[in-house]
């Protein structure tokens, strides 16, 4: 993973950084209380490993930890982290450690960074590489699996729950290809607080216990693709889930594939396909393996029964990450996850400008997993996964399953979260309540607002509204017209900013050369990928330059207003259903909900890179600074160990629409 910036290689390394608090490391702990629930917390030495996937699943009978292709009938390779020099802790997260009960005093032990980089191995642990095979941008790739990733083990924490833990970036495995199994600074931190920054959110997803790094074992990566490359800080972070399998897991007894001629290591395999099914279902969706032993004769029913859970967990998934804007990037199989929860975070992005197109990933140019295409995609995925099972289900079966569940599930799911952003309670939606929403993502795409502050703000319309009905509002203004001034200054998109964003990264007269050899050789468009997404940002600019900047304007009020027009009334009916005299309380309470729905602070690109830029002056607090941030983006006023943390006027500079140089910024 690479950040890239607009300007130059040598400018990028004097980004303005803004002003943190300096707190020295010890401090950066000063936090740090007990569980208060009276759970029983742990020393690295007292973690329960019970790493039943290593019994259950087949095991790669070559021992050689060497990069080899295919790895047949196995399922994981046993393997061995390569040791870090003079491991140094950037950020813990004490919730995600918190929930192996290991103790917070714990990361404070010398040797902690040492168990959680690799060097040292903790008691019962047993590392090893899972294979498994993708489709990557709609192509089967064949054999790929964890290629800088290691499983390390399953801890069964206080509550008998079960939590797999790895290792990502801590050397080769057989699946490193030409790889050095390694990861750098960069995308260890983005990964890190990503992960956190989610469950933060309410999301479905991996967590981040750890990110090490060392300042003296360095890696080789040429950041901005110019020929110029770096030494980089490797750098470990330690992942925990309930399971790491994934779509492509399955897909490693896929036989050839007709467009690209490649087959899993294990094509045909049905034996590892039904230890893998029933592994899976057996320790991940109990209730289903239960019910199959009423139908003994029926396992067909079982195995459907898990696909279906599988597409309403994927649909779910797919609905909370549209509704709070943010886009993984590179939705291949590889990257689904078996149990609906997001893992693998790469290029991801949260969008800030509304934008049906948006795309995260600076190297998808065909604009595969823009914003929009992510539930499609998704299905597309689960479509994928239902081949890759055919043996145990016939594929009609599934695909009935999936044309049956997809739809209804994700609508379900997209519009309730939605109606609780808008203060428009709970239930199935309405046609008038789900074209609300769909208008008001409309309207916010075309005046270019922010989707973070626009949903944010709106909890403050309905305050003014109860001051408005109540006759206690101080402003001489309507509730509208206060309101429409408020969202043009904090949420819409500057015209400049917009013809910025929609300049191609190309010269013009190398587009036009381009385009004139591809009318006579059209195979130059494979070699030259971004010319295509060049040629849809010139139509999008022109399309844009045809209206005034002035005209433009206009019409977002316009836009604005009207729909502000249909919300008023329909939370006056919401009200008025609860409280004849529209009371200030109901007004009161219907804000609060959304303000516990709608994020104040996402991790945006250019903050990411604030911490990182900051980290590879070996200053971590950064870091730090965001994970507290992140941990509770609901929150009114941050909590005070966040202001000692950050500025103020850092605090409120992430609060607001990213600076105009963020849009620089390219994440491939």
């Amino acid at each position: 993973l690479y950040l890239r910036h607009g300007f130059s290689h040598e400018s990028s390394k004097q980004t303005r950084i803004p002003t943190w608090k300096k707190r020295s490391p010890r401090s950066l702990w000063s936090f740090v209380t007990m569980d208060k629930g009276g759970k029983k917390t742990k020393k690295l030495e007292e973690l329960k490993f019970d790493n039943l996937v290593l019994r259950a699943l087949p095991i790669d009978k070559d021992k050689r930890n060497i990069p080899r292709s295919p790895v047949p009938e196995a399922c994981f390779s046993i393997v061995d982290p390569t040791p870090i020099k003079e491991p140094i802790l950037v950020s813990a997260s004490l919730d995600a450690l918190s929930i192996v009960d290991i103790d917070a005093g714990e990361v404070k032990r010398a040797d902690f960074p040492e168990y959680f980089c690799g060097n040292k191995i903790l008691p019962g642990a047993r590392p090893a590489a899972h294979c498994y095979c993708g489709h990557q941008f709609g192509y089967f790739s064949g054999q790929l699996g964890d290629g800088a990733t290691m499983y390390l083990g399953e801890i069964i924490n206080s509550k008998g729950e079960r939590w797999e833990i790895q290792f990502k970036g801590a050397g080769k495995t057989p699946y490193s290809r030409t790889a050095d199994g390694r990861k750098v600074l960069r995308s260890s931190i983005r990964e890190f607080l990503c992960s956190e920054a989610m469950a933060g959110l309410g999301i479905p997803t991996t967590r981040a216990p750890t990110c090490i790094t060392s300042e003296k074992s360095t890696v080789i990566r040429d950041v901005f693709y110019d020929g110029n490359p770096e030494a980089e800080q490797c750098t470990v972070i330690t992942r925990l889930a309930k399971s790491f399998l994934r779509f492509g897991s399955f897909e490693i007894v896929k036989e050839e594939d007709p467009v690209t001629k490649r087959s899993g290591p294990s094509a045909g395999n049905k034996k590892v396909l039904m230890a893998l099914l029933e592994h899976t279902i057996k320790t991940y969706y109990p209730s289903i393996w239960e019910s199959m032993a009423d139908n003994a004769n029926d396992a067909t029913s079982t195995y459907l029964r898990f696909y279906k859970q599988v597409v309403v967990n994927t649909a779910q998934l797919v609905a909370s990450w549209q509704c709070v804007g943010w886009c993984h990037g590179v939705l291949n199989t590889d990257n689904m996850s078996i149990l609906g929860i997001t893992i693998d975070y790469g290029p991801y992005g949260f969008m800030e400008r509304t934008d049906k197109d948006y795309i995260c990933n600076g190297s998808d140019n065909d604009g595969r997993y823009t914003y929009g295409k992510q539930p499609a995609m998704c299905r597309w995925n689960c479509e994928k996964l239902a081949e890759a099972i055919q043996m145990a289900v016939p594929l009609e079966e599934s695909k009935k399953v999936l044309e049956e569940t997809w739809d209804a599930t994700y609508k379900s799911a997209y519009y309730g979260k939605m109606k609780l952003k808008l203060g428009l309670g709970e239930g199935s939606v309405s046609k008038e309540e789900a074209s609300l929403i769909d208008s008001l993502l409309d309207t916010m795409q075309e005046s270019s607002a922010d989707f973070t502050i626009s949903f944010r703000l709106l909890s403050g319309f309905v305050r003014a509204l109860s001051q408005e009905i109540s006759g206690t509002s101080s402003s001489e203004k309507s509730t509208t017209e206060a309101f429409l001034e408020a969202m043009i200054k904090e949420t819409l998109t500057p015209y400049e900013e917009i013809l910025e964003s929609m300049k191609p990264r190309m010269a013009m007269n190398q587009i036009q050369m381009l385009v004139m050899m591809a009318r006579q050789q059209p195979f130059m468009l494979q070699r030259f990928p971004h010319l295509m997404s060049d040629l849809r940002k010139l139509k999008q600019l022109d399309e844009f330059q045809k209206i005034s900047e002035e005209k433009r304007a206009e019409s977002n009020r316009e836009k604005w207003s009207s729909w502000l027009g249909k919300y008023r009334s329909r939370i006056l009916q919401i009200v008025a259903a609860e409280s004849k005299k529209y009371d200030g309380n109901v007004f009161s309470r219907i804000a609060s909900s959304m303000d516990s729905h709608n994020p104040k602070y996402i991790l945006r690109n250019y903050m990411l890179q604030d911490a990182i830029s900051r980290a590879e002056t070996h200053d971590y607090s950064g870091v730090e600074a965001l994970l507290q941030l992140v941990r509770d983006p609901y929150a009114q006023e941050p909590a005070k160990n966040i202001k000692d943390l950050m500025s103020k006027e850092v605090l409120e500079k992430y609060r607001k629409r990213a600076p105009k140089e963020a849009t620089k910024i390219r994440v491939t």
